[in-house]
């Protein structure tokens, strides 16, 4: 069916205004965010390192923004619950997501398709908070002090460690997996529904160990009531200059680096992720900010939104094959 030239001028013309209609509004969307609250969904339960982070950046966007911005923890399905309900909210940038590698992967096993992973259908990357390396951290009564003596221990009685994480699928649950598996062990796995309920349960002596994010565990390792005894990343942290990595202190070659990064349901105006990346990239150029960071333990990492992006595709596509090559099953899996 064909139309007639005036017609087709006139739809031509109609679609280029309701472009141009569009295109105004999402500029003056921008140009007045955020005149209400902000939601930033934490996908743990309080107290972890996602929460720690998220606390610290909702506080500094309040005194940008003059606007407040709320945390609301939606822990389950390690992380996933709280992702998925931010892939379903309203892209508008009224709801940001606080996201780290396990909460990606948890979504990952529902909401990827076919084919590589791509975070870019589902959310909108705004950019990283920090890379930390975690913390082999274990329970004093353990009679180990490096990873070499955690192996050991564990190829003498098979399966008597226990280890716990903030959920299956967590970047602190894949850490021991890939511990294990570099390894040639067994650990027994305990997840929780999230980080701080398993270092409460460490100090308890009723897990013998963790790989935990810094922040959460700092004040029990100054105390004396953890003990770390080795660091996750390939070089040892400058906050933890004493602690060992992993890969020289018993296990080569071994590295596992967790992220927290801020994300936005996929499809929010472009204009308002970039004025929400330039706000918290800001944040992070502060002494102030740096100095909060380094007292918990963490380093800021800012990236633009499409560094953001092609990170957590390759960070996803990495454990996503150590999860296939150890036969893990995912919460919400498909």
């Amino acid at each position: 069916m064909s139309f007639p030239a005036p017609a087709l001028t006139l739809a031509r013309r109609l679609c280029a205004g309701a472009m141009l209609l569009c295109s105004a509004m999402a500029s003056t969307a921008a140009a007045d965010f955020p005149d209400h609250p902000v939601k930033l969904v934490v996908p743990f339960a309080p107290g972890g390192g996602t929460d720690v982070l998220a606390r610290v950046i909702a506080q500094k966007l309040n005194e940008k923004w003059g606007q407040p911005v709320v945390i609301e923890n939606q822990p389950g399905a390690s992380g996933g619950l709280g992702t998925r309900a931010v892939v379903n909210a309203e892209p508008d940038g009224y709801t940001l997501l606080m996201a780290s590698t396990g909460a990606l992967m948890a979504a990952a096993s529902s909401l990827g398709g076919d084919g590589p992973f791509d975070v870019r259908k589902f959310l909108a990357p705004i950019t990283v908070a920090a890379a930390p390396p975690y913390l082999l951290v274990v329970n004093p009564n353990i009679p180990v002090q490096s990873a070499a003596d955690v192996i050991k221990l564990s190829k003498d009685k098979p399966g008597s460690l226990t280890y716990g994480s903030s959920g299956v699928g967590a970047a602190s649950h894949l850490s021991g997996v890939l511990f294990e598996s570099e390894a040639g062990i067994k650990l027994l796995h305990i997840p929780y529904k999230g980080t701080g309920p398993g270092v409460t349960d460490l100090l308890g002596g009723r897990i013998d160990l963790m790989f935990a994010p810094a922040p959460v565990v700092q004040s029990f390792l100054t105390s004396g009531k953890l003990k770390a005894i080795g660091s996750t990343d390939s070089r040892r942290s400058q906050f933890y200059p004493d602690v060992p990595t992993i890969s020289e202190s018993g296990l080569p070659g071994y590295q596992s680096v967790g992220w927290f990064g801020l994300l936005a349901p996929a499809k929010t105006p472009p204009a308002i992720i970039k004025q929400i990346n330039d706000a918290v990239v800001g944040i992070m150029d502060t002494k102030e900010f740096r100095d909060q960071l380094a007292i918990i333990g963490a380093e800021p990492q800012p990236q633009t939104p499409d560094e953001f992006g092609r990170y957590i595709n390759d960070d996803v596509a990495k454990w996503t094959k150590l999860v296939k090559d150890n036969n893990i099953q995912l919460p919400g899996a498909k």
